[in-house]
């Protein structure tokens, strides 16, 4: 097993790795400030900003931002709107900037009703009910909706959509469930998770970006991206912290952290023009949702039959438009070999567990049928390996062993590490540079390491 230092030999099944990074153990988004502990009424703005892409590039991009933060700015993608079920959701965007004619669609949502400022509409009233309502520069615009269904969202501009989504304002919208709304993603006991994590998946045209910036009318029909962005950031970047001081305006993280037997809510959005098959290694995820709809044969009784139409894959067809909601597991069951190695004595339970199947420690994760049973491969001298910067000097979860100089000191918790990725090749560069796009990683932490 030798372990390269170039990100392709991070494409293996196992990659024995760790890291001291942090992410966001929630979905980062608006923060609530009603009294009863969530936000319903938002208010967004669109206008101009530059984001930059690790090929060294600078893209001028349109965006929403929250005008509520005095700190944020417009961002890529928009902040993500978090509500609950039967919340009566308000949602303001002023056009700040922008020399056209900005909205936003709701995909999903349903009896939304729109409002200019200045603006009385037919009835004269100013209310009326309609696919979507646009905002000169300048103005105002107010959508108001019940959150009725909860699920996974997107949320984009409606208006000259071929330009307005590619250039960035787009978004995710998260309706948290009535029935423990911190726990599971809809009213069924088996959308319980421990953690949960966005993954928004777009791509970008530069020229298109370039023609704006320099006032040109750009051809939206000869598209070719040749960027593909994970939460509005490109690897490696996707695995750096949320809200780093070199992205002002992207400040999504990627990164995803969890312990053995957690349950692993993804949350993933296609909000580009183009269909990515994201690949999640080390474990197949079960998919229990799609469009904000439970995978289930009888939806009146969702909460009592459950997601009963779930099915198991390993690479998510991620379409345009389209949401998934899926579980993702790890554990040290059917391994083959004992995870820990009992370096430092973790999944000591199973020592006391009987039978010869002995069953899995309740703590640890560890098959005790594979207890003590070394790694099935030999790894070859230390001379005859290059180290990587993630490489803990053990194939063990949780174990440290000695490296060279210099190498190593990403690694602190001797976690393990899998890629995720799109698996369509070139989606795997930035502007054709290598590695980069649509890539970020999974950190299996050893038990006890905090995750926030």
């Amino acid at each position: 097993m030798k372990l390269l230092r170039s990100f392709a030999a991070l494409t293996s099944t196992l990659v024995l790795t760790a890291a001291s990074w942090t992410a966001q153990a929630e979905i980062i988004g608006i923060e609530g400030t009603t009294t009863d502990g969530h936000q319903k009424i938002f208010n967004l703005e669109a206008g101009n900003a530059a984001i930059s892409t690790p090929d060294g590039d600078s893209l001028l991009i349109w965006a929403y931002g929250d005008m509520d933060n005095s700190a944020s700015a417009v961002q890529y993608p928009g902040p993500t709107i978090i509500v609950h079920e039967g919340d009566a959701v308000t949602i303001n965007l002023t056009n700040k900037d922008i020399g056209e004619p900005v909205s936003i669609v709701f995909p999903g949502q349903t009896n939304i009703a729109a409002v200019v400022s200045n603006d009385l509409g037919i009835d004269g009233t100013g209310d009326r009910v309609v696919l979507t309502e646009e905002a000169s520069m300048g103005e105002t615009v107010t959508y108001s909706f019940t959150a009725s269904k909860p699920g996974t969202y997107l949320y984009h501009s409606g208006s000259n959509p071929d330009l307005q989504v590619e250039m960035g304002l787009t978004g995710a919208m998260i309706i948290r469930p009535a029935v423990n709304p911190d726990t599971q993603a809809y009213n069924s006991a088996d959308t319980t998770y421990d953690h949960e994590y966005l993954y928004f998946l777009t791509e970008m045209d530069p020229s298109i970006h370039q023609a704006m910036d320099f006032g040109l009318t750009p051809d939206t029909s000869n598209y070719k991206p040749v960027l593909w962005f994970m939460n509005g950031r490109n690897g490696p970047d996707t695995l750096f912290d949320n809200n780093v001081g070199w992205m002002p305006h992207q400040p999504y993280s990627s990164l995803t952290r969890m312990h053995p037997g957690d349950k692993v809510l993804l949350r993933i959005i296609g909000a580009g023009h183009d269909m990515h098959p994201l690949h999640t290694h080390g474990n197949h995820f079960l998919q229990v949702a799609r469009d904000g709809q439970v995978l289930t044969s009888d939806p009146v009784n969702v909460n009592t039959v459950g997601a009963d139409l779930a099915f198991s894959d390993y690479t998510q067809q991620v379409l345009p438009g389209a949401t998934y909601d899926a579980i993702f597991e790890w554990t040290g069951r059917n391994m083959g070999w004992d995870i820990y190695g009992h370096t430092d004595g973790s999944g000591a339970l199973c020592d006391g567990l009987p039978g010869p199947s002995n069953g899995t420690d309740p703590v640890s994760f560890e098959d005790c049928r594979y207890h003590n049973v070394p790694v099935p491969v030999t790894l070859p001298e230390n001379l005859d390996l290059t180290f990587g910067g993630f490489y803990s000097g053990s194939p063990f979860l949780g174990a440290m062993e000695s490296l060279p100089p210099g190498e190593g000191g990403l690694n602190l918790n001797g976690g393990l590490f899998f890629m995720w990725h799109s698996h369509t090749e070139k989606e795997l560069v930035n502007n054709d540079i290598f590695p980069g796009g649509m890539m970020t990683m999974l950190i299996i932490e050893p038990p006890g390491v905090p995750i926030p």
